[in-house]
């Protein structure tokens, strides 16, 4: 007598149930709703209202005027495209993703080679003029920028140099390493002018505040420290993070301090109370890369598992860049939307920062004499002009790379194919 109810997945259970409803109400569903006047006399118009039903064709032209333009256009179809009849008959438009914007593919234009270890970290000084290097052999070397020319090689780390900044406020240098230290050099003289001590481990990244005379670095200590660039004060210690914190951005708007980690989160911090202000948890691996948008308020984080970008102060998420399937080490992007993302395995691709497209991957040869093995990118940068992207490599080269000047949108088409797929969230 008692059979066993067949079982079935919701998502089975919910279609059948939509289906029943849509059966039961198909053949209806087209018949006007019946007017009863004795119950409802009180819905029916007036002499008096009926007449005024229908705006005047100069009320709508006002309102018109008064919308956006897609907004105006469908009110004008309905005013003269069928009247009120069949105004929800009016076609409308599909939703449609934005086509990429075209960007001219970039091309390798220059590779510097001096370096005796992998090159790890890049700055370009605020004139343009020359930028930083500072690699695995312990030292820090200073490069002209238009010739490519060595200027000029500091030394005084005991081990690999991981992160490198020139300010924009004062003639000073500054480096961190993997020897724990942290040290200001002064331009002027090339000495070692001070050195802040506090952290426990290798440092791996620093960053400094555009506005105020302040110096963030993170470690693999999982801290990330504030200091006072003058006094040499650890101003805060912005603890929180359960791995190694790889990467470090400032910003002069709130929040003023990114972090992301080993441990797969992005941390946004309050500068003032040395507090987080907010913790992305989105990445399922570790976050080695972020970049800064130059125009919008708007961050990219690269991880092995996706490039994600965000909107501040809350760290909204927006949207994923998939595709770029290595470990990613680092990532800039310019003010006309072209984001690069460089990774462990030697490729670099680059993404229109709007729709996510990726429009070019590129994998240049490692410097003769490298192992395959050796082709790998630790950091990248763009000068301050944009015309020139510097990357940093394991084949112990700077490799500098520009806009291919003949390239036209007909000999280096969009192929774009709109995924209909729903974006992943996670």
């Amino acid at each position: 007598i008692f059979q066993d109810v067949q079982k079935h997945s919701v998502h089975t259970l919910v279609f059948r149930s939509l289906k029943r409803t849509h059966d039961m109400f198909v053949a209806d569903h087209a018949k006007p709703v019946s007017l009863d006047e004795t119950r409802y006399s009180w819905v029916a118009l007036t002499a008096d209202t009926q007449i005024h039903r229908n705006p005047s064709e100069a009320g709508v032209h006002a309102m018109a005027l008064a919308l956006p333009p897609s907004q105006a256009r469908y009110l004008l179809q309905m005013m003269h495209g069928g009247g009120t009849k069949n105004s929800s008959l009016v076609a409308r438009k599909a939703p449609t993703m934005p086509k990429p914007q075209w960007h001219a593919p970039w091309k390798l234009f220059r590779v510097i080679s001096g370096h005796l270890g992998w090159v790890r970290s890049i700055a370009v000084e605020p004139g343009n003029q020359w930028f930083v290097t500072g690699a695995g052999d312990r030292t820090i070397k200073i490069w002209d920028l238009a010739s490519g020319k060595l200027k000029l090689s500091l030394t005084g780390h005991i081990s690999t140099v991981r992160g490198v900044a020139v300010s924009t406020r004062s003639p000073y240098l500054f480096s961190c390493g993997e020897d724990k230290q942290v040290k200001c050099w002064d331009l002027e003289y090339n000495k070692v002018i001070r050195h802040y001590h506090g952290h426990l481990s290798a440092v791996y990244d620093l960053d400094l505040h555009p506005t105020i005379d302040v110096l963030v670095t993170c470690s693999r200590d999982a801290t990330a420290r504030v200091w006072d660039i003058r006094s040499k004060a650890n101003v805060h210690t912005l603890s929180g993070h359960t791995n190694t914190v790889a990467t470090v951005r400032c910003q002069a708007a709130e929040p003023q301090i990114i972090t992301g980690s080993h441990d797969s989160t992005i941390r946004l911090w309050d500068l003032i109370a040395g507090k987080t202000r907010a913790t992305l948890t989105n990445h399922k691996k570790s976050v080695r890369a972020l970049a800064l948008h130059p125009r919008q308020y708007t961050l990219a984080s690269g991880s092995a598992d996706n490039i994600k970008q965000w909107t501040f102060p809350d760290g909204n998420f927006i949207q994923n860049l998939s595709g770029h399937n290595a470990i990613i080490n680092a990532m800039a992007v310019n003010s006309d939307g072209v984001l690069v993302s460089g990774a462990d395995n030697g490729t670099i691709h680059l993404w229109d920062w709007r729709t996510g497209y990726n429009f070019q991957r590129i994998h240049a040869a490692v410097q003769p004499g490298s192992l395959d093995s050796e082709s790998g990118i630790f950091a990248c940068m763009f000068d301050h002009s944009e015309s020139r992207l510097i990357t940093a490599e394991a084949d112990k080269t700077i490799k500098v790379y520009k806009e291919d000047d003949t390239a036209t949108e007909e000999s280096h088409p969009i192929n774009w194919k709109p995924e209909i797929l729903k974006r992943k969230r996670f």
